[in-house]
C-alpha cells in the first residue's frame, strides 16, 4: 500500500491528462489502432514504473517467436506483473482478464481500450466464447497473455496449479506457448514498504505445436509450470 501510494503522489499531475485521453480512446476505438491505444498505455506504464522505486530485470526476450500469434502463459504473483512485461516486451498484445476488473475503476477503462477479454470464470458459455475468440486471433497473428493459475497466488515464488484449459485456445491454433516466469513481483506492492525492490521475469524457450501436438491440454499445462519452476529455484536468490 505504502508504495501505491508513493506512486500516486509521483504521477499526481499527469493523472488527470490520462484519464481524458483514455476517455477519448475508449469513445473512439473504432477511429483508433490498437497499436496506437496499447502503446499508449505502456508509456503511462513506464511512468509509474519509474517511479515505483523498482529494480525490473528481463530476461529471454530472445526466446520470443518471431512470428507473431502466440501465447505467453505467466505464473501470477501481484499487480505488477502486467506492468513489468508492458516494460518488457515490445510488440503489442492482448489478454484475458476476470471479468471483475471491467467494473474497476480507471482499470477497467485501461482493459476496454486495449481490447482485452474479460471471463466469467463460473460461466463455461464465458469460457467457450473465450476460447473460440482467442483461438482465430492467434491464428491472425494477435499475441494473447493468458495467466494458467487463473488468479494470483499469495505465497510469494509459489504457484498454485497451472488449468488445462488455459491453453485449449493455442492447440486450436496450433500455435506457440511461451513460459513466463515471474519471480519476486509480489514484493512491489504486497511488501508494506517503498523500500527499492527487485523483480524479475523471463521469457523461456517456447512450446512450437510440434513439441506439443501429441500432449493434452492438462500434459501441456504440467510441462509449462514444470519450466517455470525449474527457473524460479534457479534465479530467486539472484539479487539477495
Amino acid at each position: 500500500m505504502k508504495r501505491i501510494i508513493l506512486i500516486v503522489i509521483k504521477v499526481l499531475f499527469y493523472i488527470p491528462g490520462w484519464l481524458l485521453k483514455i476517455r477519448y480512446y475508449n469513445k473512439h476505438i473504432e477511429d483508433t489502432s490498437f497499436a496506437e491505444r496499447f502503446s499508449y498505455i505502456q508509456n503511462i506504464s513506464h511512468k509509474v514504473v519509474s517511479k515505483a522505486n523498482v529494480d525490473f530485470h528481463g530476461f529471454g526476450m530472445e526466446n520470443l517467436p518471431e512470428e507473431q500469434g502466440y501465447l505467453l502463459a505467466p505464473n501470477h504473483q501481484g499487480l505488477f506483473d502486467p506492468l513489468i512485461v508492458f516494460e518488457t516486451l515490445d510488440k503489442p498484445y492482448k489478454a484475458v482478464v476476470k471479468q471483475e476488473l471491467l467494473d474497476v475503476i480507471v482499470i477497467g477503462d485501461c482493459i476496454k481500450m486495449l481490447e482485452f477479454i474479460g471471463i466469467d470464470r463460473e460461466n463455461l458459455r464465458s469460457q467457450v466464447k473465450m476460447i473460440r475468440q482467442v483461438s482465430k486471433e492467434l491464428q491472425e497473428g494477435t499475441n494473447y497473455l493468458i495467466f494458467p493459475e487463473g488468479t494470483r497466488c499469495r505465497q510469494k515464488n509459489k504457484m498454485l496449479e497451472f488449468k488445462g484449459g488455459t491453453f485449449k485456445a493455442a492447440t486450436n491454433a496450433k500455435k506457440p506457448i511461451v513460459p513466463v516466469a515471474m519471480i519476486d513481483c509480489y514484493k512491489v506492492f504486497d511488501d508494506n514498504s517503498i523500500k527499492k525492490v527487485h523483480a524479475q521475469v523471463h521469457y523461456l524457450k517456447p512450446l512450437y505445436y510440434e513439441d506439443y501436438k501429441d500432449m493434452n491440454t492438462t500434459e501441456i499445462a504440467q510441462e509449462v509450470q514444470s519450466r517455470i519452476q525449474q527457473c524460479i529455484e534457479e534465479n530467486e536468490n539472484r539479487y539477495e
